[in-house]
């Protein structure tokens, strides 16, 4: 039976770390604070609030909360967005998206500093990604799956991974950030010809469809590492599912996680370092 990578211990250890940048931070001066802006009362939107609001407020980082109704006008939105790059004392921001339809996104997120974006909602923000440069912070469901891997010992080092989806908000930036640790990475998605060659080919698989049963048992081989990102509601068995056939896989492969408790559970740690980092990014200029 595959080793269970469990989220929680990953984000244990992220927070004992970050307490203590905290509390030097706290010796300077300088309270850790995020601005959530969130539009509308989205059911996810709020489920992740609360989570980011429980991680925060554990470690000592305060969080602001601006809350706008789901039919507010761009200029609502816009007129929060300058007055969190405005004020100092908010070192970041996560505008929870997506952004309600008749709302400008792009807009939106092109007005927001890169240096308090800790969600990568900014061109700026997937350009450092990209580029390998410091600027901005990746997206945190990305670095999330970057984190357990390194905590659970898994050598990336010239390690062929496969990397199921190509969003920008998980898919393509994993994918630099594995590069950027010498991994060789094959970016695959759902209309990948042999696409469960190039699965059970992999020593990890990384995969972020957005689609129920994406991956199954005839995808993965003995020995494999498998990082399940999906989050799906499944109305026939009414609970959470992953996009990968979790007991479909977990007697075949060497690791895999689950769904929920995995990769989500460390995500709302990775937002809490980005705070950190822009905290004392602040500390540094000032």
């Amino acid at each position: 039976m595959a080793r269970l990578l469990k989220g929680l211990p990953v984000a244990q250890a992220m927070g004992e770390r970050l307490a203590v940048r905290v509390e030097a931070l706290a010796k300077q001066g300088i309270i850790p604070t995020l601005a959530i802006i969130r539009v509308g009362e989205r059911s996810d939107d709020l489920a992740y609030e609360r989570g980011a609001c429980k991680r925060c407020g554990a470690l000592g980082i305060e969080v602001r909360k601006i809350t706008l109704a789901a039919n507010c006008a761009q200029h609502e939105l816009m007129d929060a967005i300058m007055t969190v790059n405005a004020d100092d004392s908010i070192h970041g921001c996560l505008m929870l998206r997506p952004l309600p339809s008749t709302l400008d996104e792009v807009t939106a997120c092109a007005a927001l500093d890169p240096a308090k974006d800790v969600d990568c909602a900014t061109a700026g923000s997937l350009y450092g990604v990209f580029a390998g440069e410091p600027v901005g912070f990746p997206p945190c469901t990305a670095e999330a799956c970057m984190e357990l891997i390194e905590h659970y010992g898994y050598d990336l080092e010239g390690a062929d991974v496969c990397v199921v989806g190509r969003s920008l908000v998980i898919g393509r930036p994993v994918s630099m950030m594995l590069q950027a640790r010498n991994a060789t990475v094959t970016m695959c998605h759902t209309r990948t010809r042999d696409l469960l060659a190039k699965c059970r080919a992999a020593d990890v698989l990384v995969v972020a469809a957005g689609h129920i049963g994406t991956v199954g048992g005839d995808a993965v081989r003995p020995g494999q590492v498998v990082v399940d990102v999906g989050i799906n509601w499944d109305a026939e068995e009414k609970r959470l599912v992953g996009d990968v056939d979790f007991e479909a896989v977990r007697d075949v492969v060497d690791a895999v996680t689950p769904v929920p408790g995995g990769v989500g559970s460390v995500t709302t740690a990775v937002l809490a370092k980005h705070v950190v980092e822009a905290a004392e990014s602040y500390l540094a200029r000032r």
